[in-house]
């Protein structure tokens, strides 16, 4: 055992070098700096926002829709032009971004249940966030006047009936069922909640496989490269401990670069959602679905991430001993990534359940697949197909490392070559 101690400190101390300490500092400043942007942008839509009115109207009517942009978090700026060409010119040379227009005559014609039209001007001077919502807004506004002057028409005409009746004939109630629970409320706004919550451990799981892959494959082509690895291994240590070794000490890197990236992305979602507000209701349909983490959820998901990481390890050992130098390592990495890649992009567009059964029994043999839908059957209850994911990557990792160890054990690790290109003629 300590003989594997002194192996397992020598390669701890290999990998973590200089550069891998500033491109991890690095990923966490990026991440902070890009959510505090996204914080900004985030806070200029919560916060008063600048609208110019030319109002050539000025009855009761407009009057109430400039009470209602006010009450919307809109500054009111009344413009002091005559017309419709001075009012577009005077905000185009000023940088004003959103301009509306109320057309003499408006609130008269309105009244008499004639169609009138807001003239509203969006003078977009960047894709920013703030910039696309505010018209967006207005847009809102403009909808609940014309529902509140049509609640007033059937008021005032059909007496013995609520406008919401008249012209909702149809209602429906939602309701979501997850196994023996059952919740009223919008399947898309629980979809969208859970996707949210869990959206960030595929994102994680990827670049945790694909940065400490890299790492052993690299180390191991390297010390092929640099014929070090022909010292280390007339060493009298057991070969096996070598290889536990590599995998471990590249696993123990990437489980810290795993919370390194994850608190660097909890600050760039956070700029996303730190401004808004909870939906206490979504909460509460939460809440009596079950839908949360538990601490034997966590448990669980903990095994498969580390099992998933530790497959990927001994794929990157195998094709490390494959390799002939560093840049024939860069190219044996591409059949891991792409293992690595189909069950990412699955897990986040598709549902794996849709798929045909030839296509899912594909997706499901690649042992990545498992930790990267263990967030959501975990949710809905299904233990089950975690722990025979749990079985199985166990059963891969098994078959891995003896083909690893098998490899490791003989001298053909100093003259195994794995080769992309075709030999040449007369070669």
């Amino acid at each position: 055992m300590r003989k594997f101690m002194n192996l397992f400190k020598k390669e701890i101390k290999e990998l973590i070098s200089a550069q891998l300490i500033l491109s991890l500092a690095f990923t966490v400043i990026l991440f902070y700096f890009i959510g505090n942007m996204a914080k900004t942008e985030m806070n200029k839509i919560g916060g008063a926002k600048d609208i110019y009115i030319l109002n050539l109207d000025d009855s009761d009517l407009s009057g109430e829709i400039l009470r209602n942009l006010a009450l919307a978090n809109f500054k009111i700026n009344l413009l002091d032009v005559k017309d419709r060409e001075s009012a577009v010119d005077f905000a185009r040379k000023n940088n004003i971004n959103l301009l509306l227009i109320i057309p003499e005559g408006f609130g008269p014609s309105v009244l008499k249940f004639q169609p009138e039209e807001l003239e509203v001007y969006s003078f977009i001077r960047s894709f920013s966030v703030s910039t696309m919502s505010d018209t967006e807004i207005v847009k809102q506004l403009i909808g609940i006047v014309n529902n509140y002057l049509s609640d007033n028409l059937i008021r005032n005409r059909i007496s013995d009936i609520t406008p919401e009746d008249l012209k909702n004939p149809i209602k429906s109630r939602n309701f979501i069922v997850i196994k023996d629970r059952m919740a009223e409320g919008s399947v898309t706004d629980v979809a969208n909640f859970v996707y949210f919550q869990s959206i960030f451990i595929p994102i994680i799981l990827m670049m945790v496989i694909t940065f400490s892959s890299q790492m052993v494959l690299s180390a191991i082509a390297m010390e092929k490269q640099d014929k070090t690895l022909e010292t280390l291994l007339t060493v009298p240590i057991s070969r096996n401990y070598i290889v536990m070794a590599k995998m471990f000490a590249s696993g123990l890197i990437g489980l810290l670069s795993a919370g390194i990236y994850m608190i660097g992305f909890r600050f760039y979602m956070g700029g996303f959602t730190g401004s808004l507000p909870s939906n206490t209701q979504i909460e509460g349909v939460i809440d009596k679905l079950g839908l949360r983490f538990t601490s034997s959820s966590y448990i669980f998901l903990g095994i498969s991430l580390f099992l998933a990481i530790l497959c990927a390890l001994a794929i990157a050992t195998i094709l490390g001993a494959l390799t002939d130098d560093l840049k024939s390592a860069q190219s044996a990495f591409l059949p891991l990534m792409f293992l690595v890649l189909i069950p990412y992009f699955i897990s986040i567009f598709s549902d794996i359940n849709s798929l045909s059964l030839p296509l899912k029994i594909l997706i499901l043999a690649i042992p990545f697949s498992h930790p990267f839908l263990a967030s959501q059957n975990l949710l809905i209850g299904n233990y089950h197909i975690v722990f025979y994911g749990i079985l199985y990557m166990s059963g891969i990792f098994v078959i891995l490392i003896f083909i690893a160890g098998k490899i490791f054990s003989t001298d053909r690790i100093l003259t195994m070559k794995l080769r992309f290109r075709g030999r040449r003629s007369g070669s």
